[in-house]
């Protein structure tokens, strides 16, 4: 099974993520969108009715889950940039599942899902890109709360973002994600077990992303990245990037100084 979605790509969702993250906006018409600001377009719409209890799709989508009651989580991604996807111009994404593997982890059972993106415009591909989702067991009730130690203050060159309630639910709407661990306190401790509103995977690898480009890191790339573990919205987010030779290496971590993702992001010798 294999999903195709074409739009024109406007101006007007990048401009909305650079006024959320407070970020600057290039020239969309004649660079095109940064690296993995793609997330905001050619976005799944489903039906009410194909939703889940949980907010996710559970029907004419890809992956699929592999049975009711399984939580989803976005564990990573691999993402290369071949071209600037310019707005003002139609793309087209195609979505297929590329793997899927059954394993047991130390709290039950893993469902590992692949799903492979490929965006085509002006009649050849500009970005390529798997991601990673991984689908757990039914949450058992009891907290998943990491112990929060004595606050590490920002150090220079780290960014600091405040996690608020609305920045996740601003950043739910713009990726069209209704997965109610983002927005719903009641239900993300009452079903999902977790102490507090769960910061985006992908949230966070674009902020990583960002402070790849605010070193300089721009043109074609490939970004390699993973959530390792929750992030929660009472803790914070703290990003940094530390540039090298042909790659800039970046992370966050809460502000307790606990780290939640890791990424690499390296120019292309084309």
């Amino acid at each position: 099974m294999s999903i195709e979605v074409t739009e024109v790509v406007q101006p007007g969702p990048a401009e909305a993520l650079g006024s959320l993250l407070d970020v600057d906006v290039p020239d969309l018409d004649r660079d095109g969108l940064p690296l993995l600001w793609h997330w905001l377009y050619l976005l799944d719409r489903p039906a009410q009715a194909d939703l889940g209890p949980d907010g996710h799709p559970v029907r004419h989508t890809i992956p699929a889950p592999p049975e009711p009651g399984r939580r989803r989580m976005w564990a990573g991604g691999r993402v290369r940039t071949l071209g600037p996807l310019r707005c003002g111009l139609p793309a087209t994404r195609r979505t297929e599942v590329v793997s899927v593997q059954e394993k047991q982890g130390r709290t039950g059972r893993l469902t590992f899902a692949v799903t492979g993106h490929k965006i085509l415009q002006g009649g050849r591909v500009v970005v390529e890109e798997e991601q990673d989702i991984v689908y757990r067991d039914a949450a058992s009730g009891a907290s998943e709360a990491a112990a929060d130690g004595p606050e590490v203050p920002p150090s220079e060159g780290e960014w600091a973002i405040d996690v608020s309630p609305t920045l996740l639910f601003r950043f739910s709407a713009l990726t069209y994600n209704a997965h109610r661990i983002h927005y719903d306190r009641d239900y993300v401790r009452d079903v999902e077990g977790y102490p507090g509103l769960l910061t985006h995977g992908p949230l966070q690898a674009l902020a990583m992303a960002e402070a790849a480009r605010l070193q300089g890191r721009s043109g074609e790339l490939a970004f390699d990245y993973r959530l390792v573990s929750p992030l929660f919205d009472h803790q914070g987010m703290v990003v940094r990037a530390e540039a090298g030779v042909g790659e800039t290496v970046t992370a966050v971590r809460d502000r307790h100084g606990r780290q939640t993702a890791t990424g690499t992001v390296r120019s292309l010798g084309r």
